[in-house]
């Protein structure tokens, strides 16, 4: 390769990371807002790690609306039935992460991080009338950020690739 086409692949590569970054914070950062707005915690770890696959590899079928959404949710029920069976703590956290992965499996919804959220469920012990209606904001959200880059100065992959 020569020394010009190495400058425009790395200038490709910094403009991806830079509009994938600043659109992944720009949900982030509305979650934190709608959760100001709400008084309630809306950004969690495993949605920060959702944003990271959608914008950065929008492609991906663990990315696409239907797993997120869909993951996400599925996991969250598990943490709570988890919780429900077997109370809080670290051994039941760990039993609803492998639990949910199954769950998303055999749904066909894989979702790696709505493991997290099972986890997170079982240690925190939020209220599901108050974290289950949060946590479809914030996934709609993420979804709603993701159709952007593309519409937005032309990001060479569609998002979502398949509902």
């Amino acid at each position: 390769m020569s020394v010009v086409s190495n400058v425009v692949a790395l200038g490709s590569r910094v403009w991806h990371a830079v509009r994938a970054g600043s659109f992944a914070m720009g949900a982030l950062l509305v979650l934190v807002a709608v959760g100001g707005a709400l008084h309630q915690a809306v950004l969690i770890p495993p949605l920060a790690a959702s944003a990271a696959l959608v914008h950065g590899a929008p492609g991906l079928p663990i990315s696409q609306p239907r797993n997120l959404v869909g993951g996400q949710l599925l996991s969250a029920a598990v943490g709570f039935g988890v919780l429900a069976v077997v109370g809080a703590g670290p051994w039941a956290a760990a039993v609803a992460g492998g639990v949910a992965l199954g769950a998303m499996l055999v749904a066909r919804v894989p979702h790696s991080p709505a493991a997290a959220t099972a986890v997170i469920v079982v240690l925190q012990s939020p209220r599901p009338v108050v974290f289950l209606p949060l946590l479809a904001l914030a996934t709609a959200v993420l979804v709603l950020f993701g159709l952007l880059p593309h519409r937005v100065g032309g990001h060479p992959v569609r998002y979502p690739v398949a509902w």
